[in-house]
């Protein structure tokens, strides 16, 4: 948990506080004190929490158990919590922690005190003057006998890094460093002047994340031309623009920085820049020696989890770099970096974590590093699909629309990603088409179905899986619709002479409505109105009580519900009154193959002559009868009265529109009609053949009227034969045939690849991955061959072959898998080639020893041994610089050199020469040999310098303000700073007035003096505080005095007479 106040360390113990509670936080905080011996020294800190936190305070070494040296207390009115040490010594010197507990978590911070120790008299011991012998006087040390390190580096330092610069070298008395640096600087400022014109911005080295140690300020050279030199530990180092070189420069406008790369432990010193001669700029450059003693370990953290890293050092150290995927990192929400208390052991934690931090971590300090890997792995957790009990029941209730209209289903869920979802209409699953609309989401799907039949009508269900289980739902859909026609056959139950009872059977479908009413019309036959009997219950039986004798009726009954009428289902003939039964047969003769029967008439025939008999038979012991007299013969299927008409001829034109691998789309031109020979077409059918199969087949069941068909459900790259067929009254025509068979593809397309710029050479490292990926398009769907200098590739290499795409792979290249690799796409419309090479190699070694030999004047013969990875790599060549004593600049005097010798020129006699030879490869450069000295050293007569004796130089004066007190205006409860500068020797004795009345030995002010800087600390601003604030410095030879006023803000400040007096008197 991160706190709104820095430096504030939060461990929260519970995964959620409760409302209304909260763990402890400091709202301020206590700060880093430094006083004298003697002072009265306090620690302040506010603290919330609820329940209220437990406060302990501690310190890192020593004991706090002295209640009269430790006083622990609390302010309630001001809700502080206090750690005052009264008369505070040298030994209480320490940093100190507050720690806040409660339930719910702990809030530590730390603080430090610094306790100047005072300089006290020795009382004279007359013992020691009491020996045998003569001592030899001890000399002390005189006023600047300091390692001249010390001034350089005081000269470019910042002021608040002069203390630690003295603790370094042991300088205790910073009065007399103060002065002695302001003589320094007035010296070194007056011989700056000659060559510089402005000196700013000084930044001290520091180690950058690329690896190399930097420092940088800005100057305007009054010459531009003059000389700038670098000196490490006191000696010179050459540089260069080169940013590659060892050290260089590099300037842009007025700013210069300088480089050092290839950082080693023998980098360590102090650099200096000199301006002819004149000392610019001075750094300390410390390489922290320090080593891993556990280094980094790979972590694998749960998705939405935190992950830990942690490094143990050899030797403390306050701070350390992080660096995540190259990348620096800082205290923030994402990441909290934290230091043990003996600083040894650091830990960077990365907060909620997820699938984009994976990456190497790596902890760096100094020149030494160490890295390890973050896997983030997917959280696991049972999480089956679910949904809301409301929204199931809500999904349940049926959908009742009309035919024609649309109907929706929408569901939301929830569950662990990825989750099937699947539709289902009656136990058939639906697909995306024309008047289906599926949409899926992460927390929800709907399904949408435009224009619905009545045969739409049933059960929907909706389907989600995932790893961890299934759940269904369930909903009806009905369609409504008018009903079907009522069927038959129709059941006689009484034909008599005066009734016709019957019975039919109800619609097939009713529409999704119950059957209201029938409605009957009746036909005489051989009449030719129909009359109307009007609506009957909604029961499938009537019984017509107005008929003749004899007479034949038919009947229309069509049924009738909420939604319309249906078609009208026509009876067949019926009869009033049938025959009577005819008399019980008689055997007249029987045979081994025929039986003859007699029988006589029925009395009564209904009214109508008797046209025939139905005779039956049974065998003995049987219950089946079967008829002995053959039945009627069907009826014929009803003919238009009309002319007779030809069947139409071929159609024209017959093609291929589109094709894919399941589906064929045709197009033809209707045949023309030619009276007598063939009519015009009223329809057409497509058939089809698979080529190992003899049967055509139609694709459609009934004659389409359009000039064009697609044929789905092919088998991909099946071969099949296609025809149509013109048909109408008159039957079909002759079928047209393809001239060809066709098969079940895309349109043919010739392999091309769809990369503009396709690389033709490739470099890689050896030990990584070499990739070549290509783009292409083709159909059919062609053959991927990958060879390597002509020949297959080996199973070191991986290929993966998608539509469209080609990838070879080596993982962890070598050498020996150079070559020319070539990619091969073919299929049946033809066939295209690339070829790439690819080069596997490594960072150069070095060449060998080099040496210099002049066989002719003015000229020097560079030689060197081969580097070993000559007979390794083809392309690999040298590069040569030059160096000589004048310029002190590296210079490339010959490159792409592919022999072991160079023939330098222009060799100057009285100079020395340096040569460096890099081998060069695809990767890069090697580290250089370099060549041993040539020429001869130029003897230098002793340089000396007559120094004049110093004159000694009286140093005293009277108090003066360098820098006064300045007005402050602060809000209430805030704290208030005030500070200035004072000068004098004797040093001056500090006194502080608040509207003239001293306030030194008043504890709700913290006062300081340190090297002649007065502070005075207000912690909480009150009404009280409102007025003017006077500091009096005094010693022996005068006194000074700087005054100001505070102002609380919201409060206005009238000044009294007094004090008006006081300031027009001073002025």
């Amino acid at each position: 948990v991160k706190s709104s106040v820095p430096g504030v360390m939060i461990t929260q113990y519970v995964e959620q506080v409760p409302a209304g509670k909260s763990h402890p936080d400091f709202t301020r905080k206590p700060i880093a004190l430094t006083i004298q011996e003697g002072k009265f020294a306090f620690f302040k800190a506010i603290i919330t929490g609820d329940p209220k936190p437990d406060v302990k305070w501690t310190r890192n070494n020593g004991d706090m158990s002295d209640t009269e040296r430790y006083i622990i207390s609390y302010d309630p009115i001001q809700e502080e919590h206090q750690l005052q040490m009264p008369n505070v010594s040298v030994d209480q010197a320490d940093t100190y922690k507050c720690f806040a507990e409660n339930e719910f978590g702990r809030a530590v911070v730390t603080a430090t005190l610094n306790v100047i120790e005072t300089q006290r008299e020795q009382p004279q011991d007359f013992k020691k003057s009491l020996k045998t012998r003569a001592d030899r006087p001890k000399e002390e040390r005189k006023e600047g006998e300091v390692d001249e390190r010390f001034w350089e580096l005081l000269l470019s330092a910042d002021k608040k890094d002069y203390e630690k610069i003295c603790a370094e070298y042991g300088v205790t008395d910073f009065r007399w460093m103060l002065k002695k640096l302001n003589e320094k600087k007035r010296e070194i400022e007056e011989q700056q002047a000659q060559y510089v014109e402005y000196l700013g911005n000084l930044r001290h080295i520091e180690i950058k994340n690329t690896g190399s140690a930097q420092f940088e300020f800005e100057m305007d050279l009054k010459d531009p031309n003059a000389k700038i030199f670098l000196y490490k530990d006191g000696v010179m180092v050459p540089f260069s623009v080169d940013a590659d070189e060892k050290h260089s420069l590099r300037q842009t406008g007025r700013r210069f920085v300088f480089s050092v790369n290839g950082l080693s432990a023998d980098d360590a010193g102090l650099y200096q820049v000199d301006v002819e001669g004149v000392n610019v700029f001075s750094t300390d450059f410390k390489i922290p020696m320090v080593e891993f003693l556990v280094k980094l370990q790979e972590v694998k953290a749960v998705e939405r989890e935190d992950a830990v890293f942690e490094c143990v050092l050899s030797a403390p150290i306050p701070k350390i770099t992080w660096m995540g995927k190259s990348t620096p990192l800082v205290q923030g929400e994402k990441y909290d970096i934290t230091v043990s208390e003996d600083m040894l052991i650091h830990r960077l934690v990365v907060k909620d974590c997820m699938k984009v931090d994976n990456g190497i971590y790596a902890a760096v300090v100094g020149i030494k590093s160490c890295n390890a890997w973050l896997i983030v792995e997917g959280k696991i957790r049972y999480n089956p699909p679910r949904m809301d009990p409301d929204d199931l029941a809500k999904f349940s209730e049926p959908v009742i629309i009309k035919v024609g209209q649309n109907a929706s289903f929408k569901l939301s869920f929830v569950g662990r990603e990825p989750i099937k979802v699947q539709w289902f209409s009656e136990g058939e699953e639906l697909l995306n088409d024309t008047n289906i609309k599926i949409e899926k989401s992460s927390i929800e799907s709907s399904l949408r179905l435009t224009k619905c039949q009545r045969k739409n009508t049933g059960e929907i269900k909706l389907k989600l899986k995932n790893e961890f289980g299934t759940i269904e739902a369930v909903s009806q859909l009905i369609v409504l619709d008018k009903p079907t026609n009522p069927l038959g056959p129709l059941e006689v139950i009484e034909a008599s002479s005066s009734c016709l009872d019957f019975k039919w059977r109800p619609p097939k479908d009713d529409g999704g409505s119950p059957v209201i009413h029938y409605n009957l019309e009746r036909q005489q036959i051989g009449r030719n109105t129909w009359k109307k009997i009007g609506n009957i219950p909604g029961e499938a039986h009537y019984k017509d009580t107005d008929v003749d004798h004899g007479r034949k009726y038919c009947y229309h009954i069509r049924a009738i519900t909420a939604e319309g009428t249906s078609d009208v289902f026509e009876t067949d003939d019926i009869q009033a009154a049938y025959p009577g039964p005819p008399s019980t047969p008689k055997v007249v003769s029987a045979f081994k193959d025929c039986i003859n029967l007699t029988w006589t008439a029925p009395t009564n025939t209904g009214g109508t002559n008797i046209v025939g008999y139905i005779l039956e038979k049974r065998k003995r012991g049987s219950n089946l009868w079967s008829q002995v007299n053959r039945p009627e013969d069907a009826p014929s299927e009803f003919v238009t009265a009309r002319d007779p008409k030809k069947p139409p001829g071929k159609v024209i034109d017959l093609k291929i529109a589109d094709s894919s691998y399941s589906s064929l789309s045709l197009s033809w031109t209707k045949p023309k009609e030619e009276e007598g020979v063939q009519d015009e077409a009223k329809g057409y059918f497509v058939e089809l053949r698979p080529a190992e199969n003899t049967e055509w087949t139609r694709c459609n069941s009934n004659a389409i009227i359009t000039n064009s068909f697609t044929v789905l459900g092919l088998k991909s790259m099946a071969m099949y034969w296609v025809r149509v067929v013109a048909t109408n009254e008159g039957g079909d025509g002759e079928p047209q045939n393809l001239d060809n068979y066709f098969i079940a593809m895309p349109p043919p397309v010739r392999p091309n690849f769809t990369d503009r710029k396709m690389k033709s050479f490739l470099v890689v490292r050896a030990g990584n991955s070499a990739r070549v990926t290509i783009n292409f398009e083709a159909s059919p769907i062609p053959t991927i061959i990958w060879l390597k200098d002509g020949m297959p590739v080996t199973k070191r290499v991986t290929v993966s072959n998608t539509d469209g795409t080609s990838q070879l792979l080596i993982p962890s290249a070598e050498r020996s898998d150079s070559g020319v690799y070539t990619i091969i796409v073919k299929n049946m419309v033809g066939q295209e080639t690339f070829s790439t090479e690819i080069r596997i190699t490594d960072d150069p070694k070095p060449p060998g020893p080099v040496e210099l030999e002049e066989n002719v004047p003015g000229t020097l013969t560079v030689s060197w041994v081969p580097s070993p990875d000559e007979k390794r790599d083809d392309r690999l060549h040298y590069m040569v610089a030059k160096r000589d004593s004048v310029k002190q600049t590296w210079q490339t005097v010959a490159d792409r050199v592919f022999n072991n010798n160079f023939t330098a020129v222009n060799i100057m006699p009285g100079r020395q020469y340096v040569f460096r030879v890099y081998t060069k490869n695809d990767m890069g450069l090697s580290e250089p040999s370099e060549s041993p000295t040539w020429g001869i050293m130029k003897k230098k007569e002793k340089f000396t310098i007559n120094i004049p004796e110093s004159k000694t130089c009286n140093f005293d004066s009277a108090p003066t303000f360098t820098v006064p007190l300045k007005t402050h205006a602060s809000p209430e409860k805030y704290e208030c700073y005030m500070s200035c500068a004072v000068r004098g020797n004797p040093t001056p004795r500090i006194t502080w007035y608040r509207n003239n009345v001293s306030i030194n030995a008043n504890s709700n002010y913290f006062i300081s003096n340190t090297c002649g800087v007065c502070s005075l600390l207000i912690l909480s601003v009150g009404p009280k505080d409102n007025g003017e604030y006077k500091i009096v410095a005094e010693n022996s030879l005068g006194r000074n005095e700087s005054s100001t006023q505070l102002t609380i803000r919201g409060i206005i400040t009238l000044l009294c007479p007094e004090i008006l007096l006081s300031r027009l008197f001073l002025q």
